[in-house]
């Protein structure tokens, strides 16, 4: 039976588990099986790479860049991004990979418009790496928001109606807002956003987070993180199978 499954921490909430396994169920794949692994630690992931007839597994909060010194070689986009989200095992290798930003990128630019000219990136994690990348591919000039100043970065403290006018497209890469904490939202002025406004949150669940209802009830266009999941998945997935199409 071959293995596969998702790392990180706090994770019995994950996605990742149902979707493969209505995957199996739907392809009629039967020599397949998803599980999660919720580690306390990165160092408890060497216990993973043990596991009888490992094919690959995909990297989830917080172990995107902390999985790195653990892998043998990484693909040209994980190693540009300084993330990985999935992992293959081929001829006793392990290598990284980085499905995040085809997600990210096929479920974000169906709803570009010339009005989309910039972007504020709110958080600098491992996902959040993947979002920059997509972005510069795009030719989106951006910003990051983090909740402590440092050099090149905004605080929200400093976001303000002239910096929201400029920057018409606005990326949750936070955890804010996540289930169960649901009532939560960046602390954006959402006052300052309108129909010209594209709020993307990467946050699956709930469905409608507290910043995307914001957004929403000023006009904004907005979209979740479930698309970019779910294509993100079916790119593991041909990764781990050697699927080029």
């Amino acid at each position: 039976m071959r293995q596969f499954g998702l790392i990180g921490r706090n994770i019995s909430y994950s996605f990742s588990k149902s979707y493969f396994a209505e995957k199996f169920k739907n392809e009629n794949i039967v020599d397949a099986v998803y599980n999660v692994f919720d580690l306390k630690h990165i160092d408890e992931i060497e216990n993973i790479f043990k596991t009888k007839d490992l094919v690959g597994f995909n990297v989830t909060i917080p172990y995107k860049q902390e999985i790195i010194p653990f892998l043998d070689e990484l693909s040209d986009e994980a190693k540009a991004i300084g993330a990985v989200n999935t992992v293959l095992i081929k001829d006793g290798k392990r290598i990284g990979h980085n499905t995040d930003c085809y997600g990210f990128h096929h479920s974000l630019e169906p709803l570009l418009t010339p009005d989309h000219k910039k972007a504020l990136v709110l958080g600098n994690g491992g996902a959040a790496k993947a979002v920059y990348y997509i972005l510069d591919l795009l030719k989106i000039e951006y910003k990051i928001v983090s909740r402590t100043k440092m050099e090149h970065h905004l605080t929200y403290d400093e976001l303000n109606e002239k910096i929201l006018n400029e920057h018409q497209i606005i990326v949750n890469c936070s955890p804010v807002g996540t289930f169960p904490n649901i009532e939560n939202a960046p602390l954006l002025p959402y006052q300052f956003t309108n129909e010209r406004h594209l709020l993307y949150d990467l946050i699956y669940n709930p469905p409608l987070t507290k910043f995307l209802e914001n957004g929403q009830n000023h006009g904004a266009k907005i979209k979740n993180g479930h698309e970019m999941l779910v294509l993100q998945a079916e790119k593991a997935w041909k990764i781990w199978n050697n699927l080029t199409k």
